[in-house]
């Protein structure tokens, strides 16, 4: 069983910058794709990064580009999120997911285990 947990939310200055955490447990997770996805309050979850089984390959979502950079350790089982420039409307619930199949996906539904959330409030 997969599991996941988040780390790193918090409350933070608009312009300021955070850093998050996922830790992953559970079997060949080397071989898995890592994403990021967030959820603010009355909206749908959106996809904000992804990054490929190797660390070779990765993907962003328009509204985060150049502002968000995703990372994984050497063991693969840890995925960073580093946010730069943050602005109020990037509050929101941050979770982070594991995809079994091949291919980077912005597409939640192909995602198929997901950790608890952590909290980003952007101050302005």
């Amino acid at each position: 069983q997969v599991q996941l947990v988040e780390s790193g939310g918090g409350l933070v200055q608009a312009g300021g910058p955070l850093r998050l955490s996922c830790a992953a447990s559970g079997p060949a997770l080397s071989g898995f794709v890592m994403g990021w996805f967030r959820q603010a309050l009355g909206k749908e979850r959106e996809f904000i990064a992804a990054i490929s089984r190797y660390s070779d390959g990765t993907t962003y979502a328009d509204s985060v580009k150049g502002r968000f950079t995703i990372s994984r350790d050497r063991a693969k089982t840890t995925v960073y999120l580093k946010m730069n420039s943050l602005k109020a409307g990037d509050t929101a619930g941050y979770y982070c997911a594991v995809r079994a199949g091949i291919g980077l996906s912005s597409a939640s539904a192909t995602y198929d285990y997901w950790g608890q959330g952590t909290q980003v409030t952007v101050s302005s």
